[in-house]
């Protein structure tokens, strides 16, 4: 079909699926910044949390910083149907041990190369100590010296997320960090995922706690009769979990707004059609409704071919109504005219996950401004760095990879800078710290260094 919708052309075409599934469609849009369409830009600007769960996180919250390990067992047994005992919220040695017995040898050949591809990484990336000379013969400086205690949220909702616990615990034993607690949520029986269980034990956590969502962020944040807190929570998780962490800043430092999964995908006709509708459906089977999947193309028929992929292959998935959501008001398609202006939308699209599929994609990469992390070439699908690359896949959703990184063996240091003048290097300099507390009428402030050389 084709209408217009002020400056926009809508190719898109719909299909039912079998087994009694909702439409699922896959718009294909034109743009030019000339003409910029609103539907795009209305598109673009996902929002990055919902207001909504805010509200019911607030609540939760306080709950949690007045009644402890009261409510956070109340809020479990209200969300994850489990009910528990404060004694029990703590994964004890013998279930730990039990998961290396539970996971089955192809999953801990996969989780232990995981984690040395992941140590790997993180050990190269971490900034060493450095120090330079000051003018008159002192030094000036930074060093890095790790957290005492950090948390970890693992999502085990719609998905027992076990990469998730070698993509945030893996990063924090590396920096050095003491104590690593995890929060993973339960099934009703109390159970975690053994898989995540594992994964959290070879990844080296120090604690592991049977709670999520925002009990599991307000237990971490203000502590309880049976957890401490910490000073760092990590993780990706939903709207309530990345709802809860947003109120909580500043009590303890975050990550990164890490909400609902998004990928974008800049291509040309070197493409292939079942390849790209693989990578969106990727990222829209999270389950959570809300994610987002976005495929910037100056090729019309591959736009088509794509569209007729995502109705093929969907039929091979489960998933219900949550997949079919995403792929209806989450999906879109973009035609462009040349790589230049798509490169230009996918940089402000900000994605968290950002595939170049084209003839050269090495030189595309260059002009990459904003994306939580970039996945070049035809054999860099996305799935390689949620699970296995190296780099961790914990980045910033909802637009905020405008201005925010993702999260790296860094986020678990601290970085302090030193000073260490010489007389010289002092009284070099004291003329413009009386000028500075002259200025800024702190008088004080000047003494305090013009005394040092008043007999």
């Amino acid at each position: 079909m084709k209408q217009s919708d002020d400056n926009l052309e809508l190719f898109g075409s719909e299909a039912s699926g079998t087994r009694g599934q909702a439409r699922v469609i896959a718009p294909i849009l034109k743009w030019s910044p000339a003409h910029p369409s609103e539907a795009i830009l209305s598109f673009l600007q996902r929002p990055a949390f919902l207001p909504e769960a805010e509200a019911v996180a607030r609540e939760v919250l306080e709950d949690i910083r007045k009644r402890g390990d009261k409510a956070v067992c109340e809020y479990t047994r209200k969300f994850d149907g489990a009910s528990l005992k404060p004694e029990q919220l703590l994964i004890g040695k013998a279930e730990r041990m039990a998961s290396l017995e539970q996971a089955g040898n192809g999953f801990k050949k996969a989780v232990q190369e995981a984690v040395a591809r992941i140590t790997k990484f993180s050990r190269n990336g971490m900034r060493k100590n450095w120090d330079m000379l000051s003018p008159k013969g002192g030094s000036l400086g930074e060093q890095f010296t790790p957290l005492d205690r950090v948390g970890c949220y693992i999502p085990s909702g719609t998905a027992p997320l076990a990469s998730t616990a070698l993509m945030t615990v893996v990063l924090a034993k590396v920096a050095g960090v003491q104590e690593i607690i995890a929060c993973a949520p339960s099934n009703e029986k109390g159970e975690v995922n053994p898989h995540i269980v594992y994964a959290l034990e070879v990844a080296g956590a120090t604690e592991i706690y049977r709670i999520g969502g925002i009990q599991a962020v307000g237990a971490m944040t203000y502590g309880t009769e049976t957890i401490r807190p910490v000073q760092k929570i990590v993780g990706p998780g939903g709207p309530y979990v990345t709802a809860a962490k947003r109120l909580v800043y500043g009590l303890v430092d975050l990550d990164l707004i890490a909400g609902p999964s998004e990928v974008a995908i800049l291509a040309d006709d070197s493409a292939r059609a079942s390849h790209l509708a693989a990578d969106l459906l990727a990222q829209a089977e999270h389950g959570t409704g809300h994610e987002v999947a976005l495929l910037v193309t100056t090729s019309p028929p591959l736009a088509h071919a794509v569209q007729e992929e995502l109705l093929k292959q969907r039929e091979t998935l489960p998933g219900g109504s949550a997949l079919d959501q995403v792929l209806q008001h989450g999906t879109m398609i973009v035609l462009v005219d040349n790589l230049d202006i798509g490169m230009e939308l996918c940089n402000t699209f900000a994605p968290e996950h950002f595939e170049i599929i084209v003839k050269e994609p090495r030189l595309w990469l260059k002009k990459v401004r904003r994306a939580g992390a970039v996945f070049v070439g035809p054999w860099t699908p996305e799935c390689a760095g949620d699970f296995v690359a190296g780099p961790s896949h914990v980045l910033p959703t909802g637009g905020k990879a405008a201005m925010f990184s993702g999260l790296s063996v860094e986020s678990f240091r601290r970085r302090t800078s030193f000073i260490s003048f010489t007389r010289a290097d002092l009284q070099e300099v004291l003329p413009y710290i009386e000028s500075f507390a002259d200025v800024e009428q702190l008088p004080a402030h000047g003494r305090s260094a013009r005394i040092r050389f008043e007999r």
